[in-house]
């Protein structure tokens, strides 16, 4: 018995019972990374269609057990090989507040956090990108002394606020706990 449940493919929890079906899987090639029936399988294929076009009979559904159950095995074979269509965005060019508060969740912290975040880091940079403190070497939105401790998290950290971001939120996590507790900090000390 084969059962499957692929999200990405539209189908949950169908359930093939035919045995036929699993030999006609079995007869699965790949090529390209995509799943292709063989020339055997094809004919298979074809004859179990005519025989299923004329019988209206309880045969009928009995054949669309190994078709079906072929096409539930081309499925997972693309699913499993990444046939998904999936969507990214870059985030590197947006708001960085829209920014820093999409990662929250990435570090667990709710959405509550953001204000601490947003009150120390208005107060460090102004959430500008190019902040340069020229008394002290930290640089962009988080402050980083010196900025180029940024690079552990991408190459473009001198003008991705994305980059800047994920690693200032990193250093908050590391050092703080979450960006309350840094805010807090900063509050006491003047500095975090």
């Amino acid at each position: 018995m084969l059962t499957v449940g692929a999200v990405g493919t539209g189908i949950a929890g169908f359930a093939a019972a035919a045995p036929a079906a699993t030999d006609l899987a079995a007869r699965i090639q790949t090529g390209s990374g995509v799943a292709t029936p063989d020339a055997t399988m094809m004919a298979a294929l074809s004859s179990r269609g005519d025989a299923e076009r004329s019988s209206r009979s309880e045969s009928r559904r009995n054949l669309r057990a190994p078709v079906d159950g072929l096409k539930l095995e081309l499925l997972q074979h693309r699913a499993r090989s990444g046939g998904q269509v999936t969507k990214t965005e870059d985030i590197a060019t947006g708001d960085p507040r829209s920014i820093a508060e999409a990662m929250l969740a990435d570090y667990g912290w709710s959405s509550g956090e953001f204000s601490c975040l947003d009150s120390l880091w208005t107060r460090e940079s102004g959430w500008n990108v190019n902040a340069d403190n020229p008394t002290s070497s930290a640089y962009g939105i988080p402050q980083a002394l010196p900025g180029s401790k940024m690079a552990s998290a991408g190459s473009d950290w001198a003008n991705n606020p994305a980059t800047q971001i994920e690693w200032g939120l990193g250093y908050i996590q590391e050092r703080y706990g979450s960006p309350c507790g840094a805010w807090s900090h900063s509050e006491s000390n003047g500095w975090y």
